[in-house]
């Protein structure tokens, strides 16, 4: 897996990239990360802002934590219907 940036690092590079005054593949060289994660910090970027359709992190947050609860109450549910 690969190592996770800073969120604050991300969105710097981010608006860097979003000057336009320089092109991608230079931009993700000064800072260290690929071009590949550099346009996806970017299409993720779109997304918060409203700019693109998709899921927002807070969203996949959301998602995240009702699958989990979900898991467990059908847990809950196995075990209650083994005890009857």
């Amino acid at each position: 897996m690969a190592k996770p940036y800073p969120k604050e690092f991300r969105d710097d590079v981010v608006a860097v990239a979003r000057k336009g005054q320089a092109p991608l593949a230079q931009i993700a060289k000064d800072f260290g990360v690929s071009e590949g994660s550099l346009t996806n910090w970017l299409k993720q970027a779109d997304i918060e802002d409203g700019n693109r359709p998709g899921i927002t992190e807070d969203e996949r947050k959301q998602l995240r934590e009702a699958n989990k609860r979900i898991r467990l109450l059908e847990q809950e549910n196995e075990v209650l219907r083994r005890a009857a």
